[in-house]
């Protein structure tokens, strides 16, 4: 480590916490530190957290999980808790709002924001905030793809011109697909967190290239149309409008949706186009759950400290507004969870849905730049502004939907299946003892197997209909009623058309076997 690491021992020997409780301006981030050329790095980021935890009695450090090479992940908890055990933060009766940073080891803007966000908690910035607010942060989520820096990394982004992660983790997965299959170790850490902590808002912190637009920052709420459409209403008409009216008042930065325009030679009509709305990615996954997720992209042509700056300044306002709603946005997710579902038509699978009308967009300039150390070329935004009447495909509408059943029914040999269920947190019953009862069984007609495997698994496409039956459901068999909080995921991940489910990655065994029939079944409950 560099010479942060002496400066640490030094105050950690010498600065009891009653003596210096809230200077913390010896204390810079590895960007500040070397004038935006380099960023923090994993052991960094724990000194950094250990200094604040000293600072003050508000905050706490805990892990959240571990990454496939065995790194802990720091979690920092922040608010009037008595400890950073789940046990502490729910009984504290306020609104949870967990961080994620550095899903993606090359986009660190987030990482920076994050860890100067908590020194100005921890100097006593926003108080108020622990009135109404605990915070959970996790800046280094994929802490071995930002172990894994080079200058080759993300060639076309605006510094950090000392280079950066990676941005798979050490499996070579992309953490922020892996939200169904759960197939790494940091994202089933980050389900155990979920499930145990309960925060009511994820705030999921990105760097997104692309089209030349004059966004500093650019951000999307859950986007899968079956997620509670209160939870979606009150991000799109409230909270994301205010953050962004907010930060041009103050700061002269336009923020809007994430989006991009057709690539060229697309055979899409001209437009604006928001990303994909499967539950594979962190914030429309937790919209399943019924809870606000915030996708923030800083704009990957902007200067380094520009990208961090507008990440920090866009959560500051995020937190404001959480604070001043505290109260409503748990009431929100409260009765998404109470909501009976059964019988209700959800989504399958999905479309681009256009606006009625156009909308102005702010287009946007960059112009060529070399990085001094690698000599190759990177891109920096310039302050022109092109406004652009565009339609709008930021939001999806089903193209496929199915009834939501009372329960489904899994049997015990699909232990895959079953575990992810548990890692989900989603409810099941064993069957102690073969019973007949009647269901409906999806009869195959054909799979469709992606030759080419993604993210280390082959896609399927399950083809066919349901048609009623009596079956016997052996000892073991998994019940899973769906009069539970968690029924949107479960039915998502569970029906075999689901364009995100178990049996999309393949975990339902493949038609591969020639089965007849998809063999996790649907009918009523007892």
């Amino acid at each position: 480590m560099r010479t942060f690491t002496s400066l640490l021992g030094l105050f950690l020997s010498i600065t009891p916490l009653a003596a210096q409780p809230f200077d913390l301006s010896f204390l810079a981030t590895r960007p500040e530190a070397s004038d935006f050329r380099e960023t923090t790095s994993y052991l960094e980021v724990q000194a950094f957290l250990d200094v604040l935890e000293t600072t003050s009695d508000r905050m706490h450090l805990t892990t959240l999980g571990y990454t496939m090479q065995g790194r802990p992940l720091p979690l920092a908890v922040f608010g009037d808790v008595s400890g950073p055990e789940p046990e502490a933060v729910r009984a504290s009766g306020r609104t949870r709002v967990l961080l994620l940073a550095t899903i993606h080891g090359g986009e660190v803007a987030g990482k920076e924001a994050t860890l100067m966000l908590l020194r100005a908690l921890a100097a006593g910035r926003h108080a108020d905030w622990a009135d109404s607010l605990v915070l959970l942060a996790v800046p280094v989520f994929n802490a071995d793809g930002n172990e894994a820096v080079s200058l080759v990394n993300r060639p076309r982004q605006h510094g950090p011109v000392g280079g950066v992660g990676q941005r798979p983790n050490s499996q070579g997965l992309d953490l922020n697909r892996d939200h169904v299959k759960v197939d790494s170790p940091e994202v089933r850490s980050l389900l155990l967190a979920l499930e145990a902590y309960d925060p009511h808002v994820l705030i999921d912190l990105h760097t997104t290239n692309g089209t030349a637009h004059a966004y500093h920052l650019t951000y999307a709420p859950p986007l899968h149309p079956s997620t509670d459409s209160t939870l979606v209403a009150w991000l799109r008409t409230a909270w994301l409008p205010e953050v962004s009216r907010a930060v041009e008042d103050r700061y002269g930065w336009a923020t809007y949706y994430y989006g991009n325009t057709p690539e060229p030679g697309s055979d899409r009509p001209m437009g604006w186009y928001t990303f994909d709305h499967r539950p594979r990615f962190s914030t429309n996954y937790v919209g399943l759950r019924n809870r606000f997720g915030i996708l923030v992209e800083a704009y990957a042509y902007a200067p380094f400290e520009e990208r961090i700056l507008a990440t920090l300044y866009v959560l500051e306002e995020l937190l404001a507004q959480a604070r001043d709603h505290a109260g409503r946005l748990r009431a929100l997710t409260e009765a998404a969870d109470a909501q009976d579902l059964v019988g209700a038509q959800l989504a399958l699978r999905a479309r681009h849905a256009r606006s009625a009308d156009p909308v102005e967009i702010l287009l946007g300039e960059v112009v060529p730049e070399v990085n001094p150390y690698s000599g190759r070329e990177m891109v920096r935004r310039t302050d022109a502004r092109r406004p652009t009447m565009l339609y709008e495909y930021g939001t999806f509408t089903p193209t496929e939907t199915a009834t939501v059943p009372a329960a489904y029914f899994v049997p015990p040999e699909l232990k895959e299946v079953i575990a992810r269920l548990h890692a989900h947190g989603v409810k099941t019953v064993p069957i102690p003892a073969a019973r007949t009862q009647h269901v409906e069984r999806f009869r195959i007609d054909s799979v469709q197997v992606a030759e080419t495997a993604y993210q280390g698994r082959h896609l399927h496409t399950y083809y066919g209909g349901y048609e009623p039956a009596e079956v016997e459901l052996p000892a073991g068999t998994r019940m899973v009623p769906m009069d539970q909080p968690l029924a949107r995921l479960a039915f998502t991940l569970l029906e075999p058309r689901s364009d995100d489910g178990f049996a999309a990655w393949g975990l339902v065994g493949t038609a591969a076997g020639g089965a007849a029939f998809y063999p996790i079944l649907r009918g009523d409950g007892f």
